[in-house]
């Protein structure tokens, strides 16, 4: 029965994580092409910074409001919701012919990707044991590292500024990225488990379903409501975990926004620079793969705080004149770092949080990434119209010595099972956590 539940585990997250990865590619493929659009219709920098912001200023209102709903019901709705509006904000902001218009569909395709996130990050969450839970969400973070491996190389082939016609090219990656959404549609069946009634037993061979959706129907009708919003950010590890989520986000944003306008500057083509910007995601992929020994063998606290100070370094060194083989290590690097935050955030916050409230406790950690996302882009942009394109990846590098500083504290608790893990350890295989703690303190006395 063992082997059967995991093998129905591994299929519900391999079909989440292709849905992610193709609604991931979409919107990886749609940002570096909104940028080059917002070129071809005559926009500096600030002006692709002003964007790049309205992309998370709709979800910056909504996360709180879908993360209730969430713990109230399913969350296969909200990713179809989400996947469909990703596909109108691409298709939409391939004909907008003003940069208000491309700026008002940036948003709705923000809101979008929003709705898939969170609906993803709850399903993972309500169907990972807490043994689970780091492996599962590295390799939930793979499928979103997969688009962005593909989505810029496809928009970097798609667009072109020879002879004028990046405004025509940028229009067809976006209207192309709407497709590409549109096919994350077909991966949503089976991926929730359906609602069992309250008092009925799963069957034989069903455990994982009956775990996954029993335990959300009985608390969702009185409890998620009573549990405020200030009472999960005074919770120890959500804030922290929040702000180095929101600290490495922003690096991956603004890098994917900006990175075109730097290779502009520079003269390294589109082409070149979706090629770049691929390398970072398949480093971020190849991080998730080695997740858990790193953190076996470092902790997590170490793991953490070491990447974001290495990566706030080379984010700093991307705003040096360097050759395109030199660009193209820092970024792999950069990946490799960057891929390590977005999942240890992601258990931080599930681990910390009230149970009944997981899915308001990740909206509320991406409400953090979307306000990062709506100032760190605008600050950039600002930033860049004084300072030049390279000061954005001067203030990033701040931004991630800053977090390193967090990661510190970012988990707190993660240090207090180490003592406890020698006696846990020993029967790994018994699902009964409530009886090990109260059977080890009395062996102890």
């Amino acid at each position: 029965m063992a082997a059967r539940a995991g093998a129905g585990d591994r299929r519900w997250l391999l079909r989440l994580v292709i849905a992610f990865a193709f609604s991931q590619a979409a919107v990886s493929m749609a940002r570096p092409a909104v940028s080059y659009r917002a070129l071809a219709l005559g926009a500096d920098e600030r002006a692709v910074g002003v964007i790049a912001g309205v992309y998370a200023l709709l979800p910056l209102f909504a996360a709180v409001p879908l993360g209730r709903r969430t713990d109230r019901g399913r969350c296969v709705p909200l990713l179809a919701v989400g996947a469909v509006l990703i596909g109108v904000g691409c298709g939409l902001s391939g004909t907008a012919g003003s940069l208000a218009a491309l700026a008002a569909w940036s948003g709705v395709m923000g809101l979008g990707h929003l709705c898939f996130v969170i609906g993803a990050q709850s399903i993972v969450a309500r169907r990972s044991s807490p043994a689970e839970q780091d492996r599962n969400f590295g390799h939930f973070t793979i499928g979103a590292s997969l688009g962005q491996l593909v989505g810029p190389v496809a928009a970097g082939l798609l667009v072109s500024g020879h002879d004028g016609a990046m405004g025509r090219t940028s229009a067809l990656a976006l209207v192309v990225s709407a497709g590409v959404a549109a096919v994350s549609l077909t991966c949503l069946r089976r991926i929730e488990a359906p609602v069992i009634p309250a008092g009925t037993t799963a069957g034989p061979g069903k455990k994982p379903k009956r775990r996954g959706k029993t335990e959300p129907a009985k608390k969702s009708k009185s409890k998620p409501g009573k549990v405020s919003v200030w009472r999960i950010l005074r919770t120890r590890g959500v804030p922290s975990g929040i702000l180095v989520s929101l600290a490495v986000l922003s690096a991956t944003d603004i890098l994917t926004a900006y990175l075109p306008v730097v290779g502009e500057e520079r003269g390294i083509s589109p082409t070149v620079i979706g090629v770049l910007l691929s390398l970072r995601a398949a480093a971020a992929i190849a991080c998730r793969l080695v997740m858990t020994p790193m953190i076996q063998r470092m902790g997590r606290t170490v793991l953490l705080t070491g990447s974001c100070l290495l990566g706030g370094l080379l984010c700093a060194g991307i705003a040096l004149p360097v050759p395109v083989w030199g660009l193209a290590l820092m970024l792999v690097a950069l990946g490799f770092c960057l891929g390590v935050g977005q999942p240890l955030s992601m258990t931080t916050v599930v681990r910390a949080a009230p149970e009944e409230a997981r899915s308001t406790a990740l909206a509320l950690r991406l409400t953090g990434n979307r306000l990062g996302q709506v100032a760190a882009p605008a600050s950039a942009g600002l930033v860049a119209g004084i300072a030049g394109t390279g000061a954005p990846f001067m203030m990033l590098g701040v931004l991630l010595l800053g977090a390193a500083g967090l990661g510190v504290r970012s988990t707190p608790r993660d240090p207090a099972p180490a003592p406890a893990t020698p006696a846990p350890a020993k029967t790994p295989e018994t699902p009964d956590e409530p009886p090990v703690p109260v059977d080890g303190r009395t062996d102890r006395h």
